[in-house]
């Protein structure tokens, strides 16, 4: 499935959330991420986000779709990090 992540944490648990991130979607601006990610890992990312996080004042918000072709994606202005880049 296509994911779409987007976090509001504390600044103190910014850095450990944005690793975690990392090691499952690919992140486009500050705390947003997006990515082809499996229903498993999905929930994995979500069990290691609330050992991170306070929900009661932290947030994690995710969008998924089944496929990329069903999200029509608009970036106005400078893309911090494009997806087309070939490591």
């Amino acid at each position: 499935m296509y994911c779409i992540l987007v976090y509001d944490v504390a600044s103190e648990k910014t850095g450990k959330m944005l690793r975690l991130c990392r090691k499952y979607l690919n992140w486009i601006q500050n705390s947003v991420f997006e990515g082809n990610i499996t229903q498993i890992k999905l929930q994995e990312l979500i069990f290691e986000a609330k050992k991170i996080m306070n929900e009661e004042v932290d947030s994690l918000i995710i969008f998924t779709t089944r496929d990329e072709n069903w999200l029509y994606k608009q970036v106005i202005g400078k893309d911090k990090n494009p997806l087309d880049t070939i490591l």
